[in-house]
């Protein structure tokens, strides 16, 4: 079996071992969120501030961070090398989550959280990787499975940390996370490879600066517009995340186990996009990646508007499905689409700006939610991200070139 792995071509070798650093790298990621809020409670505040207040920062200071780091790295990929930034992703993430079990209060907590997203972003150095070295006409499935092995990681990652949590504490949890990525890290340094020709050959474009690389980029024909639809997507896909625990709650009140009903709503959901990805990803290789984008956005528009009807909790988690099969088919496409509007030798550029357009959202997603769960309702929250994904389609309709994924297939995969 060893000997078939290093038989395989370079690229789907470099994809399988991705798929596998990428979802150990994910889910230990994922292994913190349930109980981050509890952990800074036990922590406490040192200087001045609510516990409240510092349980948003812990999750707002890492989106900020990132949304302006993520950019930097992607064009720095481009002039070093990619395989290095994901090395440089996952080792320097481990060291900070081992940093953060050993915090003392919660300011620390949150300058650990700022500083990780500034150093991590295992996702978009790994999807820039991958773009570069796999045949357009593969890259729909290629990002497809690379998108299902992150949302397995969300979907195991939450549901084991709890329980991690539970039996042997916040700050060994910590310690497995960081052991994890380590791993990973490991993984990567030894069996992934990156060609020559997938860095930049033109000594011109080496010597480009960091904001003409950037404009290289958006420049290209629909970046802008594609950048736009996903910021859209990512805005309504985290609208409902800091109000979704609480529909739990409202639906089932007078049990004592929410926190768990909630990680089954948020596994349910993750399970059903893991599972729907590679199937649309190849969808979009033959019928167009554009196609089912807008299809993804207009079924989870629609899915979302149905939380506004939601009277048990059963009806919650059947919509988390229907809605996570619906993710499925717009994250790889947006993924596909950016693979092949990339300029030649800027993948991480674009995957760059790519991070740096959902760390944004992540920043604004819950102020949203929040205030319209406050002066509406609940389900009026999901009602929001459902009108969210329907603008989206309608913007990808409108301003998405029709031939924006090239069916063809190139020097890569001459040898398939």
């Amino acid at each position: 079996m060893r000997q078939a792995f290093h038989n395989l071509e370079p690229w789907k070798r470099n994809l399988y071992m991705l798929f596998a650093a990428q979802l150990l790298s994910v889910a230990g990621f994922s292994l913190i969120f349930p109980f981050l809020p509890l952990y800074v409670k036990k922590l406490g505040v040192a200087t001045v501030g609510s516990v409240e207040f510092w349980s948003g920062m812990v999750f707002s200071a890492q989106g900020l961070t990132m949304g302006i780091a993520a950019p930097i790295w992607g064009a720095v990929a481009d002039r070093i090398g990619r395989k290095l930034m994901v090395e440089r992703a996952l080792f320097g993430g481990a060291i900070l989550l081992a940093l953060m079990g050993l915090a003392r209060s919660a300011e620390e907590l949150t300058l650990l959280r700022a500083l990780q997203g500034m150093i991590t972003g295992v996702m978009a150095a790994g999807s820039a990787l991958v773009a570069a070295s796999t045949p357009r006409s593969k890259s729909g499935w290629s990002l497809g499975l690379m998108q299902t092995a992150a949302w397995a990681g969300t979907a195991v990652g939450p549901l084991l940390g709890g329980v991690l949590a539970d039996t042997v504490g916040f700050r060994t949890t910590f310690q497995v996370t960081a052991g994890l990525l380590l791993l990973s890290g490991v993984s990567v340094h030894l069996w992934v490879t990156e060609a020559q020709d997938t860095l930049e050959s033109d000594k011109a474009l080496r010597l480009r600066s960091l904001f003409q690389s950037w404009q290289n980029a958006l420049a290209a024909e629909g970046m802008r517009a594609l950048y736009t639809v996903k910021f859209a997507v990512r805005l309504a896909a985290t609208v409902m995340l800091p109000i979704a625990p609480l529909l739990v709650a409202a639906l089932m009140p007078a049990s004592g186990r929410v926190a768990t009903v909630a990680g089954i709503f948020t596994a349910a959901s993750a399970a059903a996009s893991t599972f729907s990805a590679m199937g649309f990803g190849s969808l979009g290789d033959r019928i167009g990646h554009r196609r089912v984008l807008i299809m993804g956005c207009v079924l989870s528009g629609f899915g979302y508007l149905l939380f506004l009807g939601v009277t048990s909790i059963w009806q919650l988690i059947a919509l988390a499905i229907v809605t996570g099969i619906a993710n499925g088919a717009i994250i790889p496409s947006i993924g596909a689409l950016l693979a092949n509007g990339s300029p030649a030798g800027e993948q991480g550029t674009v995957y760059g700006i790519d991070a740096s357009v959902n760390a944004s959202a992540r920043v604004f997603a819950p102020l949203i939610g929040t205030a319209v769960a406050a002066a509406v309702s609940l389900q009026a929250g999901f009602a929001v991200a459902g009108v969210i994904f329907l603008i989206a389609a309608g913007l990808a309709i409108a301003r998405l070139p029709r031939l924006a994924v090239p069916a063809r297939r190139d020097a890569h995969s001459a040898a398939d």
